[in-house]
């Protein structure tokens, strides 16, 4: 049986450059962005991208990765890195074709990290006009948005609602499991591929989620699915990259389930809305706590009006690329994080939910 890869193993790794400071694995993948990723040894994370199984890891200046062979693939002499047999060497990266399968394979994580936007200067920028933000940002670098497969993503946000990150997590492995094609198995663990709209849309689809413990969110995955399917088609999702962030929340927001924040960390983390910016009761509470934001004392939930009013409170305050920004604070509020917030210039008053046991996605 084929082994999760270390780096301090035989497994040969590629690698691209990449500055810690411009992304860190250990905050970005755990953040509630996705949920297909594990740290499946220390610093290395193990996870399913673009149909295939990868395991990340870092140094300070450097992206390595190792792509494993799926199951129904032949391995010998078509796969760079990977392990013919359990305990035989790689496979030594020397032709045309392997060439062709690491630049691939570099576009790929470039895309999936956004490694194009220089995420330093985008920190500089807000710093100088949010000092709050500096100091916190001081601290959580490297605290990327991703850029996922629209049908993963949304899919994926709607298993959030009101719901937190571990629960999300075992129920996406679920939905993985029970609808996706299997890619391989490493130590005991069998990873799928994310589920095809057609897979979601089918009929059945309701009640054996919902027999695996997804309650009425069984009801929005098969219902959003097959109206994508039936109103609009398979490429819709990717479509709605190339138009506006207020038509492409619109029209998400007409499918089941999907109301304002659905369709904002939809469009944030997908459909490339760098404006969109999610706001949930961690933001709510953050705008109130660290900026003064003021509003009707007496409301207890958002409600759209207030859910607009933060939103572009933010988007005046950041810019272009407030809903990066807004990954950042969201991401130092988590309680799975606090210990980085130990030094002294960044603790901050006790908050109720400091309390809970784990913490709302993103």
């Amino acid at each position: 049986m084929a082994k999760h890869a270390v780096l301090k193993g035989p497994t040969i790794w590629r690698s691209l450059p990449c500055a810690k400071s411009e992304l860190r694995l250990d905050l970005t993948l755990a953040c509630g962005q996705s949920f297909r990723w594990r740290e499946t040894a220390e610093g290395h994370w193990t996870g399913v991208m673009g149909g295939r199984v990868w395991t990340l890891t870092q140094t300070d200046d450097t992206l390595l990765y190792y792509i494993y062979p799926n199951q129904d693939m032949q391995i010998e002499g078509k796969e760079p890195g990977a392990l013919k047999k359990e305990d035989e060497e790689p496979v030594a990266v020397t032709s045309v074709q392997d060439r062709d399968d690491t630049e691939e394979a570099e576009r790929m994580l470039r895309d999936y990290f956004q490694l194009n936007v220089n995420f330093a200067d985008l920190c500089m920028s807000w710093g100088a006009a949010d000092p709050h933000f500096k100091r916190i940002a001081d601290t959580f670098k490297g605290v990327r948005m991703l850029r996922q497969d629209p049908t993963e993503c949304l899919f994926s946000i709607i298993c959030t609602i009101n719901n937190n990150i571990t629960r999300v997590q075992s129920m996406v492995e679920k939905l993985c499991k029970a609808l996706g094609t299997p890619l391989c198995q490493l130590d005991q663990t069998s990873y799928y591929d994310f589920p095809s709209l057609s897979a979601l849309a089918d009929s059945t689809v309701e009640e054996r989620l919902r027999g695996l413990g997804f309650g009425y969110r069984a009801r929005f995955l098969q219902q959003s699915s097959k109206q994508i399917l039936d109103t609009h088609g398979l490429q819709w999702l990717d479509g709605l990259r190339s138009v506006s962030y207020l038509q492409a929340r619109e029209a998400l927001c007409t499918l089941p389930g999907v109301g304002n924040k659905v369709a904002d960390c939809a469009c944030l983390m997908s459909l490339d809305k760098a404006e969109a910016v999610p706001i949930d009761t961690h933001m709510w509470q953050i705008a109130k706590r660290d900026y003064n934001f003021t509003d009707n004392k007496k409301q207890k939930t958002i409600t759209d009006q207030l859910y607009r009013e933060i939103g572009d409170f933010f988007r005046n305050l950041w810019g272009p690329y407030a809903g990066w920004a807004q990954a950042v604070l969201f991401c130092a509020d988590l309680k799975r994080f606090q210990k980085l917030k130990e030094m002294p210039n960044l603790k901050q008053p006790k908050k109720e939910e400091d309390n809970v046991e784990d913490e709302s996605s993103m």
